[in-house]
């Protein structure tokens, strides 16, 4: 299948503005794409004017669903959901508009106090296209592996959008190959570029294969990948059968006698 990977510049706190250039790449660049992934918060950056940003109704899940009937295209988003406190949110919605994926960010960035504006999730999130099962995790989850560990049980593909500053480029790089090659799974990291919000972004967006070959990559400008995504991660873990060797239950229990 064909993977679509949009590393954009996110106007600021302005959801008009990017769902119209989200539009226009599409009038224009769909090349027979059968998903195509955005950043952590897609339309707005990495805000924390819930006020501003956050959605009591969906407005954006609806706004995604038009497009991808229009357009015959999955596509996979970030957005704020508003409640008593508010929830990042990474959804897939199919070409057909409906939902088919749902994930809220289980880490809360702290140290830019994301937790003190956003509820943290309490569960993983899949989806099958292609015959091909993905999972989702957002941004600040790539530095917790056990997170990876546990979905790489039923997904051959994690994707993980982001809002990562230039700034720690380094740390995401090294942690998306890590997670790819402990886990032998593909990896797509999806990340913004430029100025937003004042923080400088520099993408390095890429697609990993399970044994940590960084596939595709862009890096410090606003572009487009597009990548022929196979379903061969268990003729990749068959090659060299480190998954098999794992002992999840002993992890578990040595990890209950020291927490």
């Amino acid at each position: 299948m064909k993977i679509g990977i949009f590393q954009s510049h996110i106007a600021w706190e302005d959801k008009e503005k990017n769902l119209k250039k989200l539009k226009k790449f599409l009038s224009t660049n769909k090349k027979d794409v059968d998903l195509l992934l955005l950043p952590e918060m897609s339309f707005t950056g990495f805000s924390m004017n819930t006020k501003a940003t956050g959605e009591v109704n969906n407005e954006s899940v609806d706004a995604i669903a038009r497009i991808c009937k229009e357009y015959r295209i999955a596509i996979g988003f970030g957005w704020v959901k508003n409640k008593t406190q508010s929830e990042n949110h990474y959804t897939i919605v199919d070409e057909n508009g409906k939902v088919m994926s749902d994930y809220v960010k289980i880490h809360p960035f702290s140290y830019s106090d994301e937790d003190k504006y956003f509820a943290s999730g309490e569960s993983l999130s899949f989806f099958e296209m292609n015959e091909i099962i993905f999972s989702t995790m957002i941004c600040y989850d790539l530095r917790f592996p056990e997170l990876f560990r546990i979905a790489s049980k039923k997904s051959n593909v994690v994707i993980v959008p982001a809002n990562w500053p230039e700034k720690r480029n380094e740390h995401w790089e090294t942690l998306l190959r890590a997670r790819a090659i402990e886990n032998q799974v593909y990896i797509i990291g999806i990340n913004c570029v430029g100025n937003i919000g004042n923080i400088e972004y520099c993408g390095s967006s890429c697609v990993i294969s399970p044994d940590g070959e960084v596939l595709a990559e862009a890096y410090g400008t606003e572009a487009v990948m597009f990548f022929d995504l196979q379903n061969d991660v268990d003729e990749f873990r068959n090659r060299f059968p480190t998954y098999k060797d794992r002992k999840d239950k002993l992890y578990y229990n040595l990890m209950g006698e020291n927490v």
